[in-house]
């Protein structure tokens, strides 16, 4: 089934123009079936290529989902049009009565700061309070991530020396998890961020799952034993080119850091990266969604009352 999304979301023509599926409104309500209803919590300031970036993961799987966009009324980003805020997006407070089966946290460019220094950190530890009751199952990722992490179980970021930048190998820790179903033991995920979590707080929780890490770069995916929460501290849903315009950005700031590792063919920058994470970003996300799928209620409105 493909994926509902406004027909004026931008996402919509550049997923059309790759084969993605996608219908109208009209459409979806024709089909006698409850649609997943998944929503994307954008933090990123490039918000028209981020939300094309998850749209793109979760319209490739074979359910029909309902996708909602959000963003914190906290504060007001100055990269994306007004008018596409106002058109596509929601704050919290206007869904806060709402219910979801799946709910995606996004990074933030804001790994610089404690997490109490955050403008909007007051608005996301309410959000992650309302999604004990009002969401089925969420996916933090990169900053969105480690805020979770920190806020449900108490585990703190760690500054880098360097920033931990391009692509790197992973290694596939649990075969039998729902979510690495069709995961290779070994295989390349990118990597952008100032920060870490360690390995040893991980494993030293009892309700958290290392599922996939690296000995170069450290935890990239975990999930909670008894919850539905999962947390991945890298980037498989980035385009091929985005660590490439991360690191032109980055030079035209005159900020000190090295060329992204493993991307560049013969590390030079004027040759196209090659994509080799894609499979496992769709195989990531349609997991999720999967798991979503045979465990949410059908009535959505018994999202957080059942046992």
């Amino acid at each position: 089934m493909p994926i509902k999304i406004p027909n004026s979301l931008p996402a919509k023509r550049v997923l059309k123009d790759e084969g993605v599926m996608v219908m109208s409104d009209h459409d979806a309500n024709r089909q006698d079936i409850r649609p997943l209803k998944i929503a994307l919590l954008n933090l990123m300031p490039q918000k028209i290529q981020t939300e094309t970036q998850f749209a793109r993961l979760i319209g490739a799987t074979p359910l029909q989902i309902e996708f909602n966009l959000i963003h914190v009324s906290s504060y007001k980003g100055k990269n994306t049009p007004e008018e596409h805020m106002s058109s596509f997006y929601r704050t919290f407070d206007e869904l806060r009565n709402e219910k979801f089966d799946g709910l995606i946290i996004t990074g933030a460019p804001i790994e610089h700061l404690d997490f109490n220094e955050v403008k909007y950190w007051d608005e996301l530890i309410e959000i992650f309070e309302w999604t004990k009751t009002n969401v089925f199952s969420s996916l933090g990722v990169c900053w969105g991530a480690m805020a979770m992490v920190k806020y449900f179980h108490g585990i703190e970021k760690y500054k880098l020396s360097e920033k931990a930048f391009g692509c790197f190998r992973h290694m596939n820790l649990k075969p039998t998890s729902p979510y690495l179903r069709g995961f290779s033991d070994d295989f390349i995920v990118p990597v952008s961020r100032w920060t870490e979590i360690k390995t040893e707080d991980i494993l030293n929780n009892s309700d958290l799952e290392l599922l996939i890490t690296s000995d170069q770069v450290g935890p990239c995916l975990v999930s909670e034993k008894n919850t539905n929460n999962l947390y991945i501290f890298n980037h498989l849903e980035y385009d091929s080119k985005t660590l490439k315009n991360e690191y032109l950005r980055d030079v035209s700031e005159n900020i000190n850091v090295q060329m992204p590792a493993n991307y560049f063919p013969n590390d030079d920058p004027q040759k196209s990266p090659e994509n080799r994470w894609r499979s496992h970003a769709h195989l990531l996300y349609g997991n999720w969604i999967n798991e979503i799928y045979q465990e949410t209620p059908y009535d959505i409105s018994k999202i957080g009352l059942l046992t």
